[in-house]
């Protein structure tokens, strides 16, 4: 294993906590106002259009998903479902043994929707959100990592290669592993290679926040976050489905499935917001209406897709009786 580097450096940014609360006042030295027109976006504003639909190895519906563009691929995340056994173990353990340990299974398919393999993590998280990055021969994935077992999310992230047909452990020696804010839990982490830039979603003392970095420094485990700030739209209490991250500007996902307090007929309570990392305010968000007529229509995850010259924000529904769920991945242009 990979492992948080000691001495001065490592010392050095273990006041993580004070710099956070500093960064929460104060905006980042590279902070600037953000433009006007980023406050109206009309193609964002659009419903989406469907992008892809699938089926994951499991039961258990998507929780995030990243796309490999240039190789044609989906990475997606799921929790192992109940009554599988994975190598090594003894007996099949029920669904909510899977959720308190963090066992996911990680998906790879092809854009038309066919399987192309996968891989286990076992003890890593419930798979909120998902990083990648290009590497010779294949790609690197950034996960949480480390479960909590009161609660079964990451303590920190980490990445690894993919390598269809493995289990890693929590422990593995193919893991790089990263804890940057200690005594946090609910770490989730999101990519933007274009700019180089590294978001974190963690929790401390149940409050969830966001803290950007320089993605080069992340790497080498200098913890010294460009900013931090407390996520916007928590009070609301909806669930957190997701984020990702272009630029000045951080996308989360808000919502829950159709059902009492959230009737189809309302038209849902997903919410889709654009966030200016330089001031950590919310520029723009609404109520999203993309694809209202499925069932039970619950918000999973969002990407950005860089291909095609113009950027487009891709976001995640399932749908589908317990027990059969689907995914229709859909997008719209990032402007």
């Amino acid at each position: 294993m990979v492992r948080d580097m000691q001495g001065p450096r490592r010392r050095a940014v273990c006041g993580l906590g004070v710099i956070a609360a500093a960064a929460a006042v104060v905006p980042a030295p590279w902070a600037r106002a953000a433009p006007a027109s980023s406050r109206q976006p009309p193609a964002l504003a659009a419903a989406g259009r469907q992008f892809l639909a699938g089926r994951l190895r499991h039961t258990t519906v998507l929780q995030s998903f990243a796309v490999d563009e240039r190789r044609g691929h989906l990475y997606a995340l799921q929790l192992v479902a109940g009554g599988v056994r994975l190598p090594g173990e003894r007996t099949a353990l029920p669904h909510a043994e899977r959720a308190r340990n963090g066992d996911l299974c990680l998906n790879r398919l092809t854009l038309d929707g066919s399987a192309a393999g996968h891989m286990y993590l076992k003890g890593f998280g419930h798979g909120g959100s998902i990083g990648l990055q290009e590497a010779a021969g294949g790609v690197t994935l950034w996960t949480e990592w480390n479960a909590n077992p009161s609660s079964g999310y990451g303590r920190g992230v980490c990445r690894f290669r993919f390598t269809d047909g493995q289990l890693l452990e929590r422990d593995s020696g193919e893991l790089a592993t990263y804890r940057p804010v200690p005594g946090s839990t609910s770490n989730a982490p999101a990519v933007d290679v274009t700019h180089r830039h590294l978001l974190l979603r963690y929790k401390r003392h149940g409050i969830p926040r966001f803290a950007l970095y320089d993605l080069d420094r992340f790497r080498a485990r200098w913890y010294l976050p460009l900013t931090d700030f407390a996520q916007p739209g928590a009070a609301l209490g909806l669930p957190f489905q997701g984020m990702a991250l272009y630029g000045n500007y951080a996308y989360q996902l808000l919502g829950s499935a159709y059902g009492t307090g959230n009737p189809a007929s309302s038209g849902g309570n997903t919410r889709l917001y654009r966030i200016d990392l330089r001031t950590g305010r919310v520029v723009w968000q609404q109520l999203e209406r993309t694809a209202p007529g499925l069932s039970p229509r619950e918000p999973e995850g969002l990407a950005v897709l860089r291909g095609g010259g113009t950027p487009r924000l891709c976001l995640g529904f399932v749908e589908g009786p317990a027990g059969s769920r689907t995914f229709r991945l859909y997008d719209k242009t990032l402007s």
